[in-house]
């Protein structure tokens, strides 16, 4: 599904991104770990195009590296970033709307408005108001709901769960689940290491902008050398 390849990236004259690599495969949630600051954001947005990035990144087969952010959002790339943005003015049900395509209709893809509200009544009983009335964790719900609106077939979700309750931190679990059961591939970047460890196929842990490990949850689990060193406070 996707590939990345020695995949560098700067921020005017400092160097985030250090030669990353790592592959996901199709339905696959994979984890990307690692203290703040260590370029795990920054990965996210130079395979977005919303950072320069150097290197090689592989989309399907086809090259995206070097792209605009809509182009590879048109691809089948969606991106959650961590801050949340929504349109505060527009209504949940409008923001919903914007997430699809060009010329895409409602339930055309693997998700409808319908299955948003389904699976979130806070969303439903929220549908007409202005999102900007929404708590943190329902415009989080939104952030990543729109997106699916446009039915991608690989998505990055940046810090999801950041600052929510352990109830809603759940159901951000479960919504995780049901996107790789849909066939949907799925970069997580995510500080709580409990629910990454959960949900994930595999991970990676980053360090001074670059993946320091590769393994199985389980794998991880195993090595309190690489947890000390670059998970824990």
């Amino acid at each position: 599904m996707l590939q990345v390849s020695d995949l560098h990236a700067y921020y005017g004259k400092s160097h985030i991104l250090q030669g990353v690599n790592m592959t996901i495969d199709d339905g696959e949630i994979v984890a990307l770990l690692g203290r703040n600051g260590v370029g795990r954001s920054t990965t996210c947005k130079a395979i977005m195009g919303e950072v320069a990035p150097v290197g090689s990144v592989s989309f399907k087969g086809q090259e995206i590296a070097g792209r605009k952010a809509f182009e590879i959002a048109n691809l089948g790339i969606g991106y959650v970033p961590e801050n949340r943005d929504i349109f505060p003015g527009l209504t949940t049900r409008q923001n919903l709307i914007l997430g699809l395509k060009p010329g895409q209709k409602d339930g055309q893809g693997r998700w409808s408005m319908q299955d948003m509200f389904d699976m979130f009544e806070n969303l439903r009983a929220r549908a007409d108001v202005e999102a900007s009335v929404l708590s943190g964790g329902e415009q989080q719900m939104l952030t990543m709901c729109r997106t699916l609106m446009g039915d991608p077939d690989f998505v990055m979700i940046d810090e999801p769960t950041e600052g929510l309750s352990p109830q809603m931190t759940r159901r951000v679990a479960d919504l995780l689940q049901e996107i790789a059961r849909r066939g949907v591939s799925t970069l997580l970047v995510e500080q709580k290491l409990a629910i990454a460890l959960d949900i994930a196929d595999r991970v990676y842990v980053m360090g001074h902008g670059k993946v320091v490990f590769e393994g199985t949850p389980a794998e991880l689990k195993a090595r309190s050398d690489v947890r000390k060193e670059w998970l824990e406070v």
